[in-house]
Formats: C-alpha cells, sequence, structure tokens
C-alpha cells in the first residue's frame, strides 16, 4: 500500500490541534481554514480514486480494496473539514466537536475495514 504524503500530513496536523488550546478562532480565520482542508480533502480523494499504475503491487488491487481506500479517503477529508469547523468553538463545546469528528472518523476506517473483511470472506 503507498503511504501518501497528504494523509500524514493531515494526522500530523490534526495531532498538532489536539496540542493547541482551545480558543475560538475567528470566523474569517476557520472558513480559511475549512476551504483549505476542503481543496485538500478533494485532492486527497481524487488520487485515492485513480487507478494503481505505479507498480504491479498496487495494479493487482482488487475492485473492493480500492473502493475501501477511496472511502476512507473521502472520511479523512471529512474529517478535516469537520475538525476546522470546530475552530469556530470554543472550550468544551470545542472538545465535544472534534470528539465527534475523530468518531465518525473511526466508524468510518471500521465500516470500511468490515466492508473489506465481507468482500474477501475467510
Amino acid at each position: 500500500m503507498k503511504i501518501h504524503l497528504p494523509l500524514i500530513f493531515a494526522s500530523a496536523l490534526a495531532i498538532g490541534m489536539l496540542g493547541g488550546c482551545s480558543k475560538a478562532e475567528s470566523p474569517a480565520e476557520v472558513n480559511a481554514d475549512v476551504a483549505e482542508a476542503s481543496q485538500d480533502a478533494a485532492e486527497h480523494t481524487a488520487e485515492a480514486a485513480q487507478p494503481a499504475t505505479e507498480n504491479a503491487l498496487d495494479a493487482a488491487e482488487s475492485p473492493a480494496e480500492e473502493n475501501r481506500e477511496l472511502t476512507v479517503a473521502a472520511a479523512e477529508g471529512e474529517h478535516k473539514v469537520a475538525t476546522e469547523k470546530c475552530e469556530a468553538m470554543s472550550g468544551d463545546v470545542q472538545k465535544a466537536c472534534k470528539d465527534r469528528a475523530d468518531a465518525a472518523l473511526e466508524t468510518a476506517k471500521a465500516n470500511a475495514a468490515t466492508s473489506k473483511a465481507n468482500t474477501t470472506g475467510p
């Protein structure tokens, strides 16, 4: 499986955000961050949707695996946008918002893994 730099960047950004304060950003900052996150998410999802052609192992991936990767990429993009929207909030409300976004991401990943297990079988 390929390692995607945007995924690594998004993970580092999310970890950095967790360590930051829970002070609300201005609406202009939030809007700019959400727009940037949306663009990054669209690019990441588009990359995941491209057929694998870099090497024989990637080209041999099943359509189910490619669909799982696309589903996870889309969920990660939605998570990034959701956490940026949480920046408009502060304190416990912001933390709860980010916790909901994290839970939604974990649920999407679990559903994708379950879907993969169901298509590959025992």
